[in-house]
């Protein structure tokens, strides 16, 4: 369907739906997002946006915005958590990913993506709660909390994890706990002296990622632990820095020197979703979509959220613009539950692999060793199939 001024409803303001508002705009949709938080404020730490996810970016018309207000990444540095002594080293400036991958505030990205909707005149209705989405009837009705019901007939949740519309299409999702939990803190950073790399430091059952925000003036610490039992799923639950610090009192100098600044912590348990069986519904007179954490959550140990979210708001304003809605319901899945599913299962790896003790780290850290030293550029490699597609080109 060509969807210049059809009226789209997008439910969530995050960086799924503005990407999607300002990509349907574009193609000169009547696009209205809605968001339950009173304004879209300074919430969250940092996110890194690889390549791929860059090149949505950049395909918008945001590229030189995104340059503003993020920095460019140089190397991922993975470290011995005992120590700080160096494993290996991915530099991103041998394969010219540097230029493309960055490391930004989600205020700062939220904020780029908000200006880029509404300059097209998307409209963002800020308070608007919605209680639950009927699809029993010809097309999408949305129960809002005040027990208003507003007309969407062709609705698209973008609205994360717990997503009500996904809710609306498969039921409660049945998710579990992964037996890790993870921390996030922001601290005062170096300045100019920052450096540009992420480093992730290893140990058994354990490990800490660090990396630069706003030019160095900021650092974004995510520390994770395993550990048995755990209930709420929440990213906003405050922790105490002191039990963050005790879980790590073992790890080296700088992560000690990381921690010792803390001062507001949150900490959340880690989930396993599955992915959407279905990732949309096609009705008499209407549809409704997924994307995002919505359609396919995601652990954090391979930094693709955001840009999997980007990446689906390209592909499903393309595929609205050049399909009748139940081909472009088959397409867009077809294209993105693979590549989606790839991401997850390698992120799930790569818990594993940062925890490893015993004979196994050993020998792990060994072997990357080794592989830096003589072919420096084959863990790169390794991720071609991530970094190197461009949803905007093929």
């Amino acid at each position: 369907m060509a969807i210049k001024g059809q009226a789209i409803t997008i439910l969530g303001a995050g960086i799924a739906g503005l990407t999607l508002a300002r990509a349907l705009a574009l193609r000169g949709a009547d696009v209205t997002v809605i968001e339950q938080a009173p304004q879209i404020a300074e919430v969250g730490a940092g996110l890194q946006i690889a390549p791929n996810g860059a090149a949505v970016l950049r395909a918008l018309g945001l590229g030189a915005a995104l340059g503003a207000c993020a920095m460019q990444a140089r190397a991922v540095r993975l470290l011995d958590g005992r120590n700080g002594a160096a494993v290996v080293t991915l530099d991103l400036q041998r394969r010219d990913l540097d230029r493309d991958y960055h490391f930004v505030h989600r205020a700062d990205l939220i904020d780029l993506l908000a200006r880029g909707a509404r300059d097209l005149g998307v409209q963002i209705d800020l308070g608007a709660q919605i209680a639950a989405v009927d699809l029993t009837q010809d097309a999408p009705v949305l129960g809002m909390m005040d027990g208003s019901r507003r007309a969407a007939p062709l609705v698209i949740g973008a609205d994360g994890v717990h997503s009500c519309l996904r809710t609306a299409l498969l039921g409660a999702s049945d998710a579990f706990f992964t037996g890790q939990v993870a921390w996030r803190a922001l601290i005062a950073g170096a300045g100019a002296n920052a450096g540009y790399d992420v480093e992730v430091h290893m140990g058994a059952g354990r490990h800490v990622v660090s990396y630069p925000l706003r030019g160095g003036q900021l650092r974004n610490i995510v520390a994770v632990q395993e550990r048995a039992t755990w209930t709420a799923e929440s990213w906003s639950q405050q922790a105490d820095p002191n039990a963050l610090r005790a879980a790590f009192a073992d790890f080296g100098p700088q992560v000690q020197d990381y921690l010792s600044r803390v001062n507001v912590v949150s900490q959340w348990g880690l989930f396993r979703h599955p992915i959407a069986r279905d990732w949309g519904r096609i009705m008499p007179l209407g549809a409704a979509f997924i994307l995002g954490d919505a359609a396919h959550p995601t652990l954090p140990f391979l930094a693709q959220g955001a840009s999997m979210a980007m990446e689906d708001a390209w592909v499903l304003a393309e595929t609205l613009d050049a399909y009748p809605l139940p081909q472009a319901l088959a397409h867009y899945q077809a294209l993105r539950a693979p590549r989606v599913a790839r991401i997850i299962a390698a992120a799930n790896a790569n818990a594993r692999n940062y925890h490893l003790s015993g004979v196994s780290r050993w020998g792990a850290h060994r072997a990357l060793r080794l592989i830096g030293r003589v072919a420096p550029d084959l863990m790169l490699r390794r991720f071609d199939w991530l970094y190197g597609v461009d949803v905007t080109r093929s």
